[in-house]
């Protein structure tokens, strides 16, 4: 089968950071299903596990974890699917990765496509999906208040795939005031489209912007980018004993800064439940039905922002470069093989 991966760690202007690969077709497991992949999109962990992650002598690398597909057979003891079904997923950080003709996954981490989205536009939304998802709702509990504090979350980098999502999520979910993060006209245009009430420049100090809008000090704050820059003036507008979640790896973070107000502080992982297979690891397949729920009754939208075909390894490099460049609007998404 045609697969796209690595078998060194290098800079992606280099032509060998990705490369067109012929693998064999994986069988499935006892849970797994075996998806048709029919398109993917790029994620910042993309990027990162490749200039990380050196592949084991002599074997090639194969990234990718957003999917949308066709279930072409399942395992013995898979009850959730069958072949024919169309799915989507964010698949396992420590499997081999969807940028590949045919994947293998569990079916527990596993939604049904919503129906009124085209294969590019739900291979969009899983990772980060599920990722706001759970910064919301299972670590800031954004539906228990803040005593004192205004009902009201800032996300930061509310352009990107994940601040795309939870700026829906937010406005449609729950009854807070959402504040996103944006630094040029169109991004701060899409965080709007995306339902935020208010858009603050994250290339100036946020503490300030935040408390003209006269909303109050947020009970939370949702870091999903440059947390280790912002977290300063985090910690002056956030609400005493406020929530606040980040996602991305900053190198050191001074958390002594969240002392002072007794802020509580969660660090969303996506790929938890499947790596640990932990007891509730088939609530992330809920929560893309759930999803997917919301986006065929017109409540959420696909955040496809770029779309590439077809799925290749010069494609992939072009995606990645994309993503490391910090100026991605939405999800690069590649379809189709050639």
């Amino acid at each position: 089968m045609r697969a796209i991966g690595y078998q060194n760690s290098l800079p992606i202007a280099d032509e060998r950071a990705l490369v067109d690969l012929d693998l064999p077709r994986p069988d499935p497991g006892p849970r797994d299903l075996l998806v048709a992949v029919r398109a993917v999109s790029v994620n910042p962990v993309d990027a990162k596990v490749r200039m990380r992650a050196q592949p084991e002598a002599g074997k090639p690398k194969v990234l990718g974890w957003d999917a949308s597909g066709v279930v072409e057979a399942v395992g013995s003891a898979v009850t959730l699917f069958r072949p024919g079904d169309a799915v989507y997923y964010a698949g396992a950080l420590q499997r081999p990765g969807t940028n590949a003709e045919f994947h293998l996954v569990d079916e527990r981490i596993v939604g049904a496509k919503p129906a009124s989205l085209s294969d590019a536009e739900a291979a969009a939304l899983p990772l980060t999906a599920l990722t706001a998802w759970e910064a919301l709702f299972d670590r800031l509990d954004v539906t228990r208040a803040v005593a004192g504090a205004a009902p009201a979350i800032l996300i930061v980098g509310g352009a990107g795939g994940v601040g795309s999502i939870a700026t829906q999520l937010a406005r449609t979910q729950t009854d807070l005031t959402v504040i996103a993060t944006a630094s040029r006209p169109e991004t701060r245009e899409w965080c709007l489209s995306l339902g935020a009430h208010h858009v603050v420049d994250h290339s100036l100090p946020l503490a300030d912007q935040v408390e003209a809008l006269g909303v109050g000090r947020p009970a939370f704050v949702f870091s999903t980018t440059q947390t280790d820059r912002h977290l300063a003036e985090i910690a002056r507008l956030i609400a005493p004993q406020g929530r606040f979640a980040l996602i991305d790896d900053p190198q050191s973070l001074d958390v002594s800064q969240l002392k002072q107000k007794s802020v509580s502080l969660h660090w969303e992982f996506m790929f938890t439940r499947s790596m640990f297979e932990t007891a509730d690891m088939a609530r992330q397949g809920e929560i893309l039905n759930e999803t997917a729920r919301l986006v065929d009754d017109g409540i959420l939208r696909t955040t496809l922002g770029e779309r590439l075909s077809p799925i290749d390894a010069a494609n992939l490099r072009r995606a990645h470069a994309t993503i490391e460049s910090g100026r991605a609007k939405g999800k690069v998404v590649i379809e189709g093989w050639a």
